[in-house]
């Protein structure tokens, strides 16, 4: 087989798996059930057996796109900081090759 076919055998899977899953759940959503994260299913059973917190944050964001933004400054600053360090390991060792 040659590149080129199996390039496009490929291709063709990475689309069905794409679009399988739209056409499978299209106008279904978290009312019916669907795309529910664990963390719904998780808070409804603490509180289905009656927790009671014991600690309430100080501060918290005045609405859900600053809590995003601030989820996603994390992210990014994570990645910097891991981006560094693997960059950092490569130059090494390519500068121990030499």
């Amino acid at each position: 087989m040659s590149t080129r076919n199996r390039d496009i055998i490929l291709l063709i899977l990475v689309a069905i798996i794409a679009i399988v899953p739209m056409v499978m759940y299209s106008g279904l959503g978290e009312d019916q059930g669907y795309f529910g994260g664990s963390d719904d299913g998780a808070s409804q059973v603490i509180e289905k057996l009656g927790y009671q917190p014991w600690f309430s944050s100080f501060w918290e964001p005045p609405s859900g796109e600053i809590e995003s933004l601030l989820f996603a400054l994390q992210a990014a600053i994570g990645a910097i900081i891991i981006g560094y360090f693997i960059g950092y390991w490569r130059g090494t060792s390519k500068y121990e090759k030499e």
